[in-house]
């Protein structure tokens, strides 16, 4: 039996979040994120996974060192 997204569960998991997680706003033509979120799914990752992945990568390839992504 599935458990109940609760208000008290919906709280901690903002508190989580707010602790650990950084949040950035990404503005992109129109239909970009559909080809993204294409992208992603056939990846069999989540957008954000393969968002960061990408970053990641292309912050290698410049010479920044990253620390592995994980979700």
């Amino acid at each position: 039996m599935a458990q109940k997204y609760t208000e008290a569960r919906k709280e901690g998991n903002k508190r989580w979040d707010e602790k650990n997680l950084d949040r950035v706003s990404l503005a992109m033509p129109k239909g970009k994120k559909e080809d993204i979120k294409a992208a992603a799914s056939a990846a069999g990752v989540s957008m954000n996974a393969y968002i960061v992945a990408a970053v990641d990568e292309k912050m290698e390839r410049d010479g920044f060192k990253t620390e592995p992504a994980t979700e």
